[in-house]
C-alpha cells in the first residue's frame, strides 16, 4: 500500500498557529505578573529602564537575590488567605487588612 502524502502547509500552518498561540499566552502572562507584583503604577519607561537594568546585570549574587525573592513573592501567593474584617470595625487587624488589599 503506498502512503498518502502529507499535506505539509497545513501542518506548517498548525505549527505556525500553536507558535503565535504560545507567544500570546506568555505575553499574557508576563502583563499579568506585572499587575501582580504592582509594576503596573510604575511610569511604564521606568519599568522598561528598570527591566533593561535586570537582564544587563551580570553579577551572579544580586541575581540570586531576585530570585529569592521572586521565589517568597510566588510562594506568598500561593498560601490560602485568611478571611479579614475591613478596618476601622474594630474586629480585624488593620495592618493585615491594609496588607490584604495591596496584593
Amino acid at each position: 500500500m503506498a502512503r498518502t502524502p502529507k499535506d505539509i502547509e497545513t501542518e506548517l500552518k498548525a505549527l505556525k498557529d500553536k507558535a503565535k498561540a504560545l507567544k500570546t499566552k506568555k505575553a499574557t502572562q508576563l502583563g499579568d505578573l506585572v499587575y501582580a507584583a504592582g509594576a503596573s503604577q510604575l511610569d511604564p519607561v521606568v519599568l522598561a529602564g528598570a527591566l533593561l537594568a535586570i537582564v544587563k546585570e551580570d553579577n551572579p549574587q544580586i541575581v540570586e537575590g531576585w530570585r529569592r525573592h521572586g521565589q517568597a513573592f510566588f510562594q506568598d501567593r500561593r498560601k490560602p488567605r485568611k478571611a479579614v474584617s475591613p478596618p476601622g470595625d474594630g474586629s480585624g487587624d488593620a495592618k493585615s487588612a491594609a496588607d490584604d488589599s495591596s496584593r
